[in-house]
């Protein structure tokens, strides 16, 4: 079972990425997404929240999505309870990363509790585009180290000059983090599934943000994935469970998995 989900010091066409493909890439994804920590910053500050405050939700929460939620929320008269609550059930996804990250990166346990602050969508998004551990390793390594350290700088850059800038919406800063996020989730959305998950999650989020409370769209949204998957489930269980690619045989009964068919040449070989 676990040659199937560890990844190999090989690739399985037998090349490996050079070291150096690997750090440039990261590095890429680190800078490019970390300079919007400039933006945060400047929201931040005009949402209400102090210096202080404010770089310590980069240095201690280090989720540029959900520090976005939360102060987003504050801004508008939100809740706090609300606001954080949002935040959190948004930055929930980065525990379902980590147990996928935990299986491919393989690190020492002394050194998980530290790479557990990196787990976030740029780190996961390049680890898994790597084809070996050793890659994967670099990947996550140089995108956490230099998307922390960048995001930490522009974080407290933007807090200092939010006075001078004034009204963040005038510039539209408040729309980068959103913005980031979005152009890294796109690419992921690869079945149909997904692809109905975001579009509902869209739809709820904004068909309910004149109505509800700031904060509260964020948690209604999430409702999206559980009635995907019972819509899913229900149209399988209408189509008798059959898989489109078991045709029937002659007396009108779809064969058995791997009997016949293609399904059984393919597990013969």
């Amino acid at each position: 079972m676990t040659q199937h989900i560890a990844l190999t010091d090989r690739a399985a066409d037998g090349t490996r990425k050079p070291d150096a493909a690997v750090v440039r890439d990261a590095l890429g994804v680190g800078v490019a997404v970390g300079l919007s920590g400039f933006a945060f910053g400047v929201t931040s500050a005009g949402s209400g929240l102090g210096l202080l405050q404010t770089c310590a939700l980069s240095l201690l929460v280090f989720t540029g999505a959900s520090q976005f939620a939360l102060v987003g929320a504050l801004a508008a008269g939100g809740n706090p309870f609300t606001a954080v609550a949002g935040a959190f059930f948004l930055g929930l996804r980065n525990a379902f990363y980590g147990l996928r990250l935990s299986q491919l990166l393989a690190l020492p346990r002394a050194v998980r509790p530290f790479a557990a602050q990196w787990v976030i969508d740029e780190t996961t998004a390049v680890t898994l585009a790597q084809p070996t551990r050793r890659a994967a390793r670099i990947g996550f390594t140089v995108t956490g180290l230099s998307l922390y350290a960048l995001w930490n700088l522009t974080t407290l850059l933007g807090a200092l000059g939010a006075e001078a800038i004034g009204d963040t919406r005038a510039w539209g800063l408040d729309a980068a983090g959103p913005a980031v996020f979005l152009a890294l989730l796109a690419p992921m959305l690869k079945t149909a599934t997904e692809r109905a998950v975001a579009g509902l999650a869209v739809l709820l989020g904004l068909g309910l943000l004149p109505v509800l409370p700031a904060g509260v769209p964020v948690l209604v949204a999430a409702l999206a994935a559980p009635l995907a998957l019972v819509t899913e489930s229900w149209r399988g269980g209408r189509t008798g469970g059959h898989a489109p690619h078991d045709p029937p045989g002659p007396d009108g009964r779809c064969a058995p998995e791997g009997l016949g068919g293609t399904n059984g040449a393919e597990e013969g070989r």
